[in-house]
């Protein structure tokens, strides 16, 4: 199975360089509908559905650009195409999300979550060594900037519930059936 992975720093630039350039930001039509995306320098910073729970205020989101033309933008749109068609399970667009040091470390962890599978909020604050930070991790889990490349929708609570998404829990819902495995599917009697 294809691990999700994702590269918080540019291959031009260190993160600390990075973290000064201009951001800039595009609309995406998707699978899910239109998506707010934010880039700076080489890679996807923010990527939220409308209604989202946590969105940028617009002093951070920098210019709007046209996707076309923009090598972020455009590798986003193809890629999240490709996944909504069923044809991509691991994205390949650098990200680089930014947030506190537990944040990103936790964010870091989402992108290992193998596409079709399902972790727990306790799963990973066990894996950070604490079992005790589940709801640390679930708030860092419900802040992560970059849905979907980023598979925050892949964290369900301790009893199998769906459980908070920043994106709302009907698309929570239908990204997790777009990754069921076929067995699963064939498995249910609904």
């Amino acid at each position: 199975m294809d691990i999700m992975t994702t590269d918080r720093s540019t291959p031009s630039q260190p993160p600390s360089a990075t973290h000064q350039l201009p951001r800039r930001h595009t609309t995406l039509s998707t699978g899910m509908g239109e998506l707010l995306a934010v880039a700076q320098a080489e890679a996807l910073v923010g990527l939220y559905f409308p209604e989202h729970w946590h969105p940028p205020t617009p002093d951070t989101i920098g210019t709007r650009v046209s996707a076309t033309g923009d090598p972020v933008f455009e590798a986003t749109r193809r890629e999240l195409a490709e996944y909504f068609r069923g044809q991509r399970t691991m994205f390949t667009v650098p990200t680089a999300a930014r947030g506190d040091a537990f944040s990103e470390r936790v964010w870091d962890l989402l992108a290992l979550i193998p596409y079709g599978t399902t972790t727990t909020y306790g799963a990973i604050a066990r894996e950070l060594g604490n079992p005790g930070l589940a709801q640390r991790v679930g708030q860092a889990v419900g802040h992560n900037p970059v849905s979907i490349l980023v598979p925050c929708h892949r964290v369900i609570g301790s009893d199998g519930s769906l459980t908070g998404y920043a994106g709302g829990l009907e698309r929570k819902a239908a990204l997790l059936a777009l990754e069921e495995p076929p067995e699963v599917a064939a498995s249910r009697l609904f």
